[in-house]
């Protein structure tokens, strides 16, 4: 699966559940239900996938997690904001880094209309 397919049905499965739900519920319903949505369309996925941070020769179990993990080349991170912020870009393009993912989707819930909740980030 070429990644703009991949990423097109990754996308087509949040509208779904945007378009079921819409705004103003937690990032873990959202997350729950784009989990039903892609075992659906049958792409491979983990949830809350662990992100250790490597420094120097430690490996650091510090609590991050993945949102969703598609097909182990998408990292989808799942928002529920009123307004993304340069931090949570942030965050995304650190996990891509630590993860050696190079594209992502951040992906925020709570807009009217789910296209303008969405950045494409890639390293």
């Amino acid at each position: 699966m070429k990644f703009d397919e991949l990423s097109n049905k990754v996308l087509g499965c949040a509208i779904e559940v945007h378009r079921e739900l819409g705004p103003g519920l937690l990032e873990s319903t959202y997350e729950q239900c784009l989990a039903y949505e892609l075992s659906r369309t049958k792409i491979p996925f983990k949830v809350q996938v662990e992100l250790p941070v490597e420094y120097k020769e430690i490996r650091l179990d510090c609590g991050y997690r993945i949102d969703v993990l598609a097909d182990d080349r998408l990292i989808v991170e799942l928002k529920s904001v009123n307004q993304l912020m340069p931090i949570h870009e942030a965050q995304i393009l650190t996990y891509m880094k630590l993860a050696g993912v190079k594209v992502g989707l951040l992906i925020n819930f709570n807009v009217t209309i789910l296209t303008k909740g969405v950045r494409r980030f890639v390293l």
